[in-house]
């Protein structure tokens, strides 16, 4: 059986508080899922970069690994800067299966609860 790991790939920022919502998600998937291995990486500004969180679930044994854009937007980023980042990886690394997967925001479930979240108090207060 093909174990599988997670990348939950996001752009990073200088500030350590920013990380938390995606260490957050890193840990429920953990929780639901404990036998999922899953890192976190970042496109600059932050550690670690794809690359480094790549070799980690590597060495956890993974043989195929699953990126998730954490972009809400979909911008250069998610359209041309991780594919390349993606593409080194699979050259790098033959043996191995990557699946890239759409940006979050491009999720009708993420974007359903999204919507739910901004009327909650709007509902409660009509």
């Amino acid at each position: 059986m093909t174990k599988h790991g997670v990348v939950l790939f996001a752009h990073g920022s200088r500030d350590p508080l920013w990380h938390k919502p995606m260490e957050a998600v890193a840990q429920q998937m953990l929780q639901l899922a404990p036998l999922t291995p899953v890192q976190c990486a970042y496109l600059e500004l932050s550690t670690p970069d794809l690359a480094t969180a790549v070799v980690a679930l590597l060495q956890q044994g993974v043989q195929t690994i699953v990126i998730v854009p954490m972009f809400l937007g979909v911008g250069r980023h998610a359209r041309e800067d991780l594919p390349v980042l993606v593409d080194a990886l699979r050259a790098q690394n033959p043996t191995i299966q990557f699946e890239l997967r759409p940006a979050v925001s491009e999720d009708q479930r993420l974007i359903t609860l999204l919507a739910k979240i901004a009327l909650t108090e709007v509902v409660h207060n009509d």
